[in-house]
C-alpha cells in the first residue's frame, strides 16, 4: 500500500497488520538529510477492520534522547511501543516516530503534525480522540507539540518533561496529566511543576503525579497503569 498526497508521501517498509507493530516511513516533499522525515512504528489493534465503520482512538508517542537514531528496534525498549509488543488487543492506534540522532522533537513539530495528518487520512482514526504522550525528551516534545497544535489533541500526558511555562496558555482547554519522579536528577521534577503551575494559573485542566520513590524512569509505572488508559478514553474533543 502506498498513499500519496499533495503534501507528503508514506512509503511502507511493511504492510500494516492488525495486532502487530510494523515499521513505516514518512517523508515531506523536498525533505533533505534528516529534516522533514521520520521512520516510525505503526500499531493497529487486533480488532481493527472487523467493523469497517468503527473509528479508533490514536496515541502519538514520543521517545526520549536515548532512542534517537536509525533503528526502530530502539524505540521498543520503553513506553507504549514496548507495551503493544506484548498486547495485540491494545485498544488504540499507536504512532511512534523515531527522531534522528542529530535532531530533537522541537525542530520537527510541523513534521509530526503532518505525520498525524497522513495517518488520520489513511486509517480509521477517531479525530475526537487523538492523544499525545512522551517521556524525557519526548515529554518536552509533548508539551511543545500540544502547545503549538492544541486543537489537535484530546489529552496530553508528558512524562519527566518540561518546557516554556509562558507558552502553556494555548493548552487551557486540553486535559493534561503530567508525571515525574521525585528523585529524578536528570530532569528535575521542578520542570514539570513549573508547567503545571503555569497551566493551573490559566485555568487549565491539569494534574501532576509525583512518584516519591522514582528517579528518571517514571514512565514504566505510568504506562503500566490501566488507569491512565481509562482516563485517556474519557477525554474527547467535542467537535
Amino acid at each position: 500500500m502506498k498513499l500519496t498526497t499533495s503534501r507528503s508521501t508514506v512509503s511502507p517498509a511493511a504492510e500494516p497488520v492488525p495486532g502487530r507493530q510494523v515499521p513505516r516511513r514518512f517523508r515531506l516533499p523536498g525533505a533533505r538529510r534528516s529534516r522533514g522525515r521520520f521512520d516510525y512504528l505503526l500499531f493497529l489493534p487486533a480488532a481493527y477492520g472487523v467493523d469497517p465503520s468503527r473509528k479508533w482512538p490514536l496515541i502519538l508517542f514520543l521517545h526520549g534522547r536515548g532512542e534517537t537514531g536509525a533503528s526502530l528496534d530502539k524505540i521498543k525498549v520503553h513506553g507504549i511501543p514496548k507495551k503493544v509488543e506484548a498486547q495485540p488487543d491494545f485498544p488504540f492506534v499507536v504512532v511512534s516516530p523515531q527522531c534522528p540522532y542529530d535532531l530533537c522533537w522541537f525542530s520537527e513539530l510541523p513534521t509530526l503534525n503532518a505525520l498525524l495528518d497522513e495517518v488520520v487520512a489513511a486509517y480509521a482514526v477517531d479525530t475526537r480522540r487523538i492523544y499525545l504522550t512522551g517521556l524525557s525528551m519526548g515529554g518536552y516534545g509533548a508539551w511543545a507539540l500540544a502547545g503549538l497544535y492544541p486543537e489537535r489533541f484530546a489529552a496530553v500526558v508528558p512524562i519527566c518533561g518540561g518546557g516554556e511555562p509562558a507558552a502553556v496558555g494555548s493548552l487551557k482547554d486540553v486535559p493534561v496529566w503530567a508525571f515525574h519522579g521525585a528523585l529524578d536528577e536528570l530532569v528535575l521534577p521542578g520542570e514539570s511543576q513549573r508547567m503545571v503551575d503555569a497551566l493551573q494559573a490559566c485555568g487549565g485542566n491539569v494534574r501532576l503525579t509525583i512518584y516519591p520513590d522514582l528517579a528518571h524512569d517514571s514512565w514504566t509505572r505510568t504506562y503500566d497503569n490501566p488507569a491512565l488508559y481509562d482516563w485517556l478514553l474519557e477525554q474527547h474533543k467535542s467537535t
